[in-house]
């Protein structure tokens, strides 16, 4: 079967690697100061944070409609025998629901909520590549996407609570607690759902080498294949430290750096920097 691969913008991959297995991304909007921007088309992450560094409020996403959707189907599910979509996921956006709403006037269009985002919804739609080259159900395929979600393992430690802050996803009294104590979040994608894991104590560079050991050492459960590193803009001297215990661990076949898109950003801030990998 010829089949095409389509996701969200939120799945943060890289256009080298959007290039390569030539997938079809489609933006979320961007909402700064009441305006709509398309992610990554008319506005980026360093966008974002110039504004709030410079006073402004922080910026929010929209969904894909239904509409928006529908029109992305329609190009390609007479061209192929069947579409594949991925979605961020459903616990965070409405995206999913609309997509499969809109793909019900699609008979070859099958929709997948990652049940994650940014590159661990990116590892679903690398997977999503991998098996339809030998696809030749697009249930069976369906199905198979849809167990593959459950062994994506994603989490992110952020420097800064500031952006979760004015973002109501985290209290100021808990904020302030974390600036006096010196520490930093894991923010663990389970279930769905980001929830708050361990809390990692000292500079951002020490706790990004211990967040990354604890993560990685003695595990035996790894997927081999791929992991990403993906991060908002970060010192030079904390992506190396997270580099160098990254290598610690020669065990992937395919170590991805890539930057997070603006669904992150507007939400995490600068700052952020998290592994993401798969469970056999």
């Amino acid at each position: 079967m010829n089949i095409k691969i389509i996701s969200d913008s939120t799945c943060d991959l890289s256009p080298a690697l959007v290039e390569q297995f030539d997938i079809a991304i489609i933006p979320l909007t961007v909402i700064k100061d009441g305006k709509e921007y398309s992610d990554s088309i008319t506005i980026t992450p360093a966008d974002i944070f110039a504004h709030v560094a410079a006073g402004g409020d922080l910026c929010s996403t929209a969904a894909v409609n239904i509409d928006q959707y529908s029109k992305l189907f329609a190009q390609y599910a007479d061209k192929y025998d069947g579409v594949i979509h991925i979605n961020i996921s459903s616990e965070f956006s409405s995206c999913y629901q609309n997509a499969c709403l809109a793909a019900e006037d699609y008979p070859n269009v099958r929709v997948i909520d990652s049940r994650n985002l940014s590159t661990g919804q990116g590892l679903v739609v690398l997977k999503a590549c991998e098996l339809a080259k030998t696809c030749t159900d697009l249930d069976t395929l369906k199905a198979e996407l849809d167990a593959f979600t459950e062994k994506v393992e994603a989490s992110f430690v952020v420097e800064d609570l500031k952006y979760l802050v004015k973002g109501g996803r985290c209290s100021s009294v808990a904020a302030l607690g974390a600036n006096l104590l010196n520490l930093k979040p894991c923010i663990e994608v389970r279930n769905g759902k980001m929830v708050t894991g361990k809390k990692y104590r000292g500079n951002f560079t020490k706790c990004l080498t211990n967040y990354i050991t604890d993560r990685l050492e003695n595990r035996d459960d790894l997927d081999n294949g791929t992991i990403f590193l993906t991060h908002t803009p970060v010192s030079e001297t904390a992506l190396t430290a997270a580099k160098e215990a990254l290598e610690k661990f020669p065990f992937f076949h395919n170590v991805y750096e890539t930057e997070a898109g603006c669904t992150v950003s507007c939400h995490c801030g600068p700052g952020t920097l998290g592994i993401l990998f798969v469970r056999k």
